[in-house]
């Protein structure tokens, strides 16, 4: 949840900002610290770290945000639904859950206590499903491969 707030907090939007008010936020900034702009080496290297972290937290609220999953709602809920869990990894309140079909989803600020129930559930999917999917913000970290 702290990456959440920081990158909210770089780009100085809300938690209700939609992706219109991003795209405004994030294209305003990077005009103003675009690296091109500068001539002097060490103000050109600071703007272009600058503008690798605007870049990296617009990027990541645009995953994030609630239009990004009412778009994607119908492919989220075949994986959780019908894909059983391939792998799980709990880091700093980050769960990574991968399914069998190639998808793979974070999901934020999730309770270490929830993860140690996970870990010792009967069936973890149908623990995730319960408990998880629906109950923490997510985002897609890996696509589902497309059939050839």
């Amino acid at each position: 949840m702290k990456k959440i707030v920081d990158y909210r907090k770089l780009l100085n939007v809300d938690k209700t900002a939609e992706l219109a008010t991003l795209k405004s936020v994030y294209r305003t900034m990077m005009k103003e610290c675009h690296p091109d702009k500068f001539q002097v080496e060490e103000e050109k290297l600071a703007a272009e770290a600058r503008s690798k972290e605007i870049i990296e937290a617009y990027h990541f609220l645009v995953s994030i945000a609630p239009e990004t999953r009412e778009q994607n709602i119908e492919t989220y809920t075949e994986t959780i639904t019908n894909s059983n869990i391939l792998d799980f990894e709990y880091k700093q309140s980050v769960l990574n859950i991968q399914f069998f079909d190639g998808s793979a989803y974070e999901y934020f600020d999730v309770p270490r206590a929830i993860y140690i129930k996970l870990v010792n559930a009967d069936s973890p999917g149908r623990f995730a499903r319960r408990h998880i999917c629906n109950s923490y913000p997510y985002r897609n970290v890996a696509k589902v491969a497309e059939p050839a």
